[in-house]
């Protein structure tokens, strides 16, 4: 009844950078303005957030009353917002935020690698995919639209997961947060 091919089309994303700006002359200070000036996320701020644009080209084919996503092309636009002081620092903490927020940036990075690779995989669950008795291609869009809707969840799900693990006691970012209160 329903096929897909996993044929992708080449594509890579647009990534951008954008800051929000912090205050301070020492690791304490400035992670105190992340506290107050960071992102919104969930029930509060937050260091540095990942999130992502992703809108598609399709094309629908209809032969014989089926109806198959012969071509799907993404257009992906993740956007990195990472905190940025305002100002020169003294040498120390410039050193510690130089650590800091390589360790951060890389931290979203990886973010973003999830979620184009959800986009692999949103082309590999639909283009190729053929629903039969399908005039007008109405039936194929609802069967895509619950495709797509979990495998969004399981990519939700690694991120928390990743984050968890990430800010957890001994976790990568909770080391980079003590190295820069602490001046290290």
């Amino acid at each position: 009844m329903l096929s897909a091919s996993p044929a992708y089309a080449d594509w890579k994303p647009i990534e951008r950078v954008e800051t929000y700006p912090v205050t301070g002359s020492t690791g304490a200070e400035l992670y105190a303005s992340i506290g107050e000036n960071g992102p919104k996320a969930g029930n509060g701020r937050v260091i540095a957030y990942t999130d992502f644009k992703l809108t598609w080209n399709r094309d629908y084919r209809e032969k014989g009353g089926s109806c198959t996503l012969a071509a799907a092309r993404p257009k992906l636009i993740i956007t990195y917002r990472l905190p940025r002081p305002k100002g020169k620092l003294p040498p120390a903490t410039a050193n510690a935020w130089k650590n800091f927020i390589a360790g951060v940036e890389a931290h979203e990075r990886v973010h973003g690698q999830m979620i184009v690779d959800m986009v692999h995989e949103i082309e590999a669950a639909t283009i190729g995919l053929t629903v039969p008795d399908d005039p007008g291609c109405r039936k194929i869009r609802e069967i895509m639209t619950e495709r797509l809707a979990a495998i969004s969840a399981r990519q939700r799900q690694r991120s928390r997961e990743f984050d968890r693990a990430e800010m957890s006691n001994a976790g990568a970012v909770h080391k980079l947060i003590l190295a820069l209160v602490n001046g290290r």
